[in-house]
């Protein structure tokens, strides 16, 4: 999403820019982690809760965990933003968001990789569940960390 350098451009207009971008990057992951949030929060008091199995409830466990994790680490910016944003250092405030975002987005895969691990398990077997999962987590890391990491190692 981001760019580089723009030319001309001011130390503190680079780092309004990638505060800016790095704001937007959040604001379009949090809706769908937010969505999952919701999903699993009913999960537990549907009729069906009571035929999991103690692999699915550990299961479900995780993915509520994780994605919990993912919506502070990504929510810790705005509150680190309004706590310092007088404290003029916006280039500390998009090392740290960096940080929270690349965290945050490893915690929503954990947690997407866990649903995905715990709705086949309940509605197929075992044996196709591993494999889904399995998928989904190559997937997950494939698109989110190896295709991005392979790019910047091409470009150098």
């Amino acid at each position: 999403m981001g760019v580089g350098p723009q030319q001309g451009e001011s130390p503190k207009e680079r780092a309004d820019r990638e505060l800016g971008e790095l704001l937007n990057e959040f604001r379009v992951v949090l809706p769908g982690i937010t969505v999952l949030f919701g999903f699993l929060l009913a999960v537990p008091f549907a009729g069906g809760w009571k035929r999991v199995n103690d692999f699915q409830h550990d299961v479900f466990l995780t993915a509520f965990l994780a994605t919990g994790a993912s919506i502070a680490f990504l929510v810790a910016l705005s509150s680190y933003h309004r706590l310092r944003f007088r404290a003029a250092d916006k280039e500390h405030l998009v090392r740290v968001g960096n940080v929270l975002g690349i965290l945050g987005i490893a915690a929503f895969g954990a947690a997407l990789d866990a649903v995905v691990l715990l709705v086949t398990d309940f509605v197929a077997n075992s044996g196709f569940a591993d494999g889904a999962a399995g998928g989904a987590a190559a997937l997950v890391l494939f698109l989110w960390y190896g295709l991005p990491a392979w790019d910047r190692l091409r470009s150098r």
